[in-house]
């Protein structure tokens, strides 16, 4: 064979691979959408009615959980602090 024969069964060969990779990731993009509108139609997501809204003030909190919860908080970061030495 001589080097442009040669280079021209590259260039096909070539086409003809990215030509297969191009249909099958466009069949498999259209197939993964239509799965998805068909799952979507037949079993929708149940709708979760929304949670009454929570009080964050601190002051309905006694002092001994704010004390708890600090000890908590320091003991955490002391023991994260030791084994993660630099």
């Amino acid at each position: 064979m001589q080097d442009s024969q040669l280079l021209n069964e590259g260039l096909s060969l070539m086409g003809l691979g990215m030509g297969f990779v191009f249909v099958f990731l466009t069949v498999l993009v259209v197939t993964m959408t239509l799965m998805s509108r068909i799952i979507g139609r037949f079993f929708p997501q149940p709708v979760v009615p929304a949670a009454a809204p929570r009080k964050t003030s601190t002051s309905s909190s006694s002092p001994q959980q704010d004390e708890t919860l600090m000890a908590v908080i320091t003991a955490a970061i002391h023991q994260h602090r030791q084994r993660h030495r630099r």
